[in-house]
């Protein structure tokens, strides 16, 4: 079993900055792959970024490649998502994904098997 807890949420101005994390419990032998995933009203789970708990090497969407930045922390147990230069494109509740998966890919992060209760981000002036 797997628990993850997303914060850093809110509301920005665009082209702001924010910066999401998740803390991760449980057993680490369920994950190899962490990666984040959103959703906005009326529209399907996006995965935009992913990372190999391992060999910590990450995948990112078109929609934020060269703005957003994943990484992963393995002492603190935590998985962070940087996201620079936001636009109102990027609104929508984001979750934190894990699981143990044959290819660690961003489009997948919403099937990776487990994921967080979500924290709201708004880009907005």
């Amino acid at each position: 079993q797997v628990r993850l807890l997303e914060s850093g949420g809110g509301s920005v101005q665009p082209g702001g900055s924010l910066r999401l994390a998740c803390v991760v419990s449980g057993n680490s032998y369920s994950r190899n792959c962490m990666g984040w995933f959103r959703q906005s009203p009326g529209k399907q789970r996006e995965g935009i970024a992913a990372i190999g708990t391992y060999d910590d090497s990450p995948s990112y969407s078109d929609s934020v490649k060269g703005r957003f930045t994943v990484a992963l922390d393995n002492a603190k147990n935590t998985l962070y998502l940087q996201m620079n230069r936001l636009k109102p494109e990027d609104t929508a509740m984001y979750y934190c994904a894990a699981g143990s998966v044959e290819s660690c890919w961003y489009r997948m992060a919403p099937d990776f098997g487990y994921s967080g209760q979500g924290t709201q981000v708004i880009v907005s002036s």
